[in-house]
């Protein structure tokens, strides 16, 4: 990087300091931000082809809206690395995803510039709209802007938010970010220039005005309505945006801000709610990110590479294996078949492979229907995902008692990702719906043993494992099951049993060494194994229950819940996860400091037994 091109980007503090700049200076400057996002992400994780494909558009945005005044809405937010940067947090992007350093995602507490908390794709149309309608509602100018993916465009809420604001006259801008679709060919010097023409004032004046006159003639206005919309649907793909009340302009090249600036400048003096389609490259600027996509949309720190294999791996490996004894097993994902292990499903059994999009509450009713017909359908899905498909759950699989299994990825904390992906609340969710099978393994053998339980199971059923790899146990071939609702006593001892559910069971068993504790890996969330319960209660002066869930509700809650209804006085101490939403970090680190580790098992019966 030359000299040059650092004391320009070291010049860009805020969006005014960006709005100084020439025009024909931002691409110099698009540069740089790519150099230093590829730099500072290989260090600490994060997500590069994403944020390499929107540098443009965010410059472009900032370059012509009022920031802060005027609202941006980054749907699922992975992409707001550069917004990030031209938003005074240039010189914290070392810290990005690292304990009480920069989210990986917008966050309101962290920057005025970031207008709405994300993480969950599919929000921003509805969360902008509400930003414009309270903004009609104030009598204020601000302008509320949604940048949404055609990934997350996929999902229902985002359908809803576009049918509701198409009928409203906030003043609302609506970002189609396609890096994907086929449609990309219209991309062109004459599919520029009409969106330029279609966006601008003399349009927009001509077409008012001849509307007003034509009206009055009911066939020619008709006749000139069809026509238009013929004209336009030659070119730009916009049909259905218009049919649901938006001013559609597009596609237009992402990456040329010659296209974009007088675009959005036009835009911004519309009224009523618009529509801009802009076709950009995932990668954009950096060969093995544009050659690879897929692969630099999230990566890993440099130097931290798994030492064995996830379980998300070993449930890509069961879904294989089972899927080949077992020919009525149906794989579905909602848009994330690398995320949840299913790449070589979809490629060995095509035909039995679903990804619906970002589309959760339909990935579940899909299973229930599938398994209406006597198909056993395996939900693979993210613990933080399935909570946009709870109605689904309970209504339409657990309430009719269908044989469907659950896959749960990503339970208890993810570390880096922050609270907004962390599975944090799956056990308490899950275990007070009735007809439920719930499971937590303590490693990854014991994760392929519940899975084959829960798939020959009858019934709802659910496996919920953590990110990122185990303990390096032994992984057994067969496809075994477990005795359902059966305990397993890991060791015997005096005075304390700790009760351990998930992969709590290794801080369990460390800690006992000095306590001399029993311990017992209880695997069933639910139905718990009453009788070793009893067994323990009867025999011990304390009971610890440990697991990575929040303590409200969970699995400790449900063995307090069962002493007290056999009216057992037994002390019991649950712990868990607190209650409160917590940020990202170090994993192993936030573990310690919530005392679900061998010290803060020890350090709580201490306390007990001193008090």
């Amino acid at each position: 990087m030359t000299t040059e091109t650092t004391s320009l980007l070291s010049q860009i503090n805020s969006p005014d300091d960006l709005r100084q700049l020439n025009k024909d200076q931002l691409p110099q400057l698009a540069q740089e931000i790519r150099s230093l996002i590829v730099n500072s992400v290989q260090q600490t994780g994060g997500h590069i082809s994403s944020n390499l494909g929107v540098t443009e558009l965010t410059l472009a945005l900032h370059y012509v809206f009022n920031t802060p005044e005027d609202r941006f809405v980054w749907d699922v937010g992975h992409q707001s690395y550069v917004h990030k940067i031209i938003t005074g947090r240039r010189d914290q992007m070392h810290t990005m995803r690292q304990a009480g350093g920069l989210s990986g995602f917008p966050k309101r507490s962290e920057s005025p510039y970031d207008a709405f908390g994300v993480g969950h794709s599919s929000t921003s149309i509805s969360a902008a709209l509400g930003m414009a309608v309270a903004s009609q509602a104030s009598g204020s100018s601000r302008h509320a802007v949604a940048i949404i993916g055609d990934g997350a465009i996929t999902a229902g809420q985002a359908y809803e938010a576009l049918a509701h604001a198409g009928d409203l006259s906030a003043n609302l801008l609506v970002i189609l970010n396609d890096n994907e679709m086929s449609i990309s060919k219209n991309v062109g010097g004459m599919s520029n220039y009409l969106a330029r023409l279609l966006s601008g004032k003399f349009y927009s004046s001509a077409r008012e005005g001849s509307k007003k006159v034509l009206e009055k003639l009911p066939p020619a206005w008709e006749l000139a309505r069809r026509a238009e919309e013929h004209v336009k649907g030659m070119v730009i793909p916009g049909t259905l945006f218009e049919e649901l009340g938006f001013n559609y302009i597009g596609p237009i090249d992402g990456h040329d801000l010659d296209t974009l600036i007088p675009t959005l400048s036009n835009l911004r003096d519309r009224k009523g709610p618009q529509f801009l389609h802009i076709v950009t490259k995932k990668g954009k600027g950096y060969e093995p990110a544009e050659q690879e996509p897929g692969k630099y949309h999230g990566v890993s720190p440099a130097g931290n590479a798994s030492s064995g294999p996830s379980y998300t791996h070993v449930f890509g490996q069961w879904l294989c294996d089972m899927a080949k004894e077992s020919d009525e097993l149906m794989g579905i994902t909602p848009a994330m078949c690398d995320g949840s292990g299913l790449n070589n499903f979809a490629d060995t059994y095509a035909d039995r492979y679903f990804d619906v999009g970002i589309a959760e509450q339909h990935a579940v009713t899909l299973a229930a229907g599938m398994a209406c017909e006597g198909k056993k359908p395996v939900v693979a899905i993210y613990s933080t995902f399935l909570q946009r498909a709870y109605d689904q759950l309970i209504h339409d699989v657990a309430l009719q008692n269908l044989d469907v299994l659950f896959a749960i990825d990503r339970g208890g904390l993810v570390g880096a990702d922050g609270a907004t992906h962390a599975g944090t609340f799956d056990l308490s969710y899950l275990r007070c719906i009735p007809n439920m099978l719930v499971m937590a393994p303590s490693d990854e053998n014991e994760c392929r043993q519940m899975l084959t339980t829960g798939y020959r199971h009858y019934g709802p059923a659910a496996v919920r494992y953590p990110r990122g790899a185990g303990i390096g146990t032994t992984i057994h071939s067969e496809l075994t099951s477990l005795e359902i609702g059966k305990a397993d006593i890991k060791r015997s001892g005096t005075k304390v049993a700790i009760l351990a559910f998930g992969t709590m069971l290794q801080p369990a068993l460390d800690a006992a060494e000095e306590l001399n504790a029993t311990v017992v890996n209880m695997r069933f969330v639910k139905p718990l194994d009453h009788r070793v319960i009893e067994e323990i209660a009867n025999a011990h002066e304390l009971i610890i229950t440990i697991e990575e869930n929040t303590t409200l509700g969970g699995a400790g809650s449900g063995v307090a819940e069962y002493l007290l209804s056999i009216n057992d006085a037994t002390p019991i101490k649950i712990m868990g996860l607190p209650d409160k939403f917590l940020d990202h970090g170090d994993h192993k680190q936030m573990l310690s400091d919530c005392k679900l580790d061998a010290n803060g098992i020890i350090n709580t019966v201490e306390t007990h037994f001193a008090a």
